[in-house]
């Protein structure tokens, strides 16, 4: 299911219709446009420290180079507003012809049912997206409904990092290592200063997840893989609410959909 759902939640990430409706708001660039969006269901009110742990794997200061600032730009409600409508005109670029096809409506209306389905408790952000109101609009649906999910699972892997003592930048570093790519050149951490990722790869290294020659050790391996070990279990609740077969039918009718937008975005 992450395979078949993954595809859909990053929309807001690499459909720039996203980041325009958000910049037409008045916010300075993708950064705003990314906090803005996703902390909007959170409320003007959670300071940036609170937005930081709830987003977990961001460095020190870069959550509060835009929040609370961007709700002096504009506020959580026309955010949300603004990213659905971005998010709704680029799955239509993205999927054409299939975007009006019936297909939709039933994909979203199973996908909708099992996203809110699952317990909020310790789930935050989820928690957070579940008081938004539902769109009434198939595709809009299907976005929030993979939306959902996406945060669903984000606050399970967060619970499982916690659980295996990995820190929110050390998440990208055991990522990237794992992927045999140094961690200098991961999108994620590349920007940081060269002293603070250093600092952060010699304490993964003292606790034995790095070796001497800058990559995982066996243990580094084995403990990447109880994270996603973990992060999968705990992502599976929302879809014990379907049965069988309506869990097939999703498969089924999800499958064309999702591949239209792998066909467009970097997985």
């Amino acid at each position: 299911m992450y395979d078949l759902v993954e595809p859909l939640g990053l929309v807001p990430y690499f459909a720039d219709e996203s980041d325009e409706a958000l910049m037409a708001l008045g916010l300075r660039n993708s950064w705003d446009a990314y906090f803005a969006g996703r902390a909007a269901p959170l409320g003007r009110e959670v300071p940036a420290g609170v937005v930081h742990a709830i987003f977990y794997n961001f460095a020190p200061g870069e959550v509060a180079r835009h929040i609370p600032e961007v709700w002096e730009l504009t506020t959580p409600e026309a955010a949300l507003a603004a990213r659905e409508r971005g998010c709704v005109a680029g799955m239509r670029r993205i999927l054409g012809d299939l975007a009006d096809d019936p297909r939709i409506t039933r994909t979203a209306d199973l996908l909708l049912k099992a996203a809110t389905s699952a317990s909020v408790e310790g789930r935050a952000l989820y928690a957070a997206l579940r008081t938004v109101p539902v769109p009434r609009e198939p595709v809009a649906r299907l976005w929030h409904a993979a939306t959902l999910l996406r945060e669903h699972r984000g606050d399970g892997h967060i619970v499982a990092l916690v659980a295996e003592g990995i820190g929110g930048t050390e998440a990208h570093v055991l990522h990237a290592l794992s992927i045999d790519l140094p961690a200098k050149d991961f999108g994620r951490v590349w920007h940081l200063p060269a002293t603070q990722l250093e600092a952060v790869i010699d304490g993964m290294r003292e606790r034995g997840l790095i070796g001497a020659d800058g990559w995982l050790t066996p243990e580094g391996r084995a403990a990447k893989e109880r994270v996603e070990t973990m992060t999968d279990r705990l992502a599976e609740a929302p879809y014990t609410a379907l049965s069988p077969t309506e869990l097939d039918r999703l498969v089924t009718e999800l499958e064309p959909i999702s591949a239209a937008f792998r066909a467009v975005f970097p997985m």
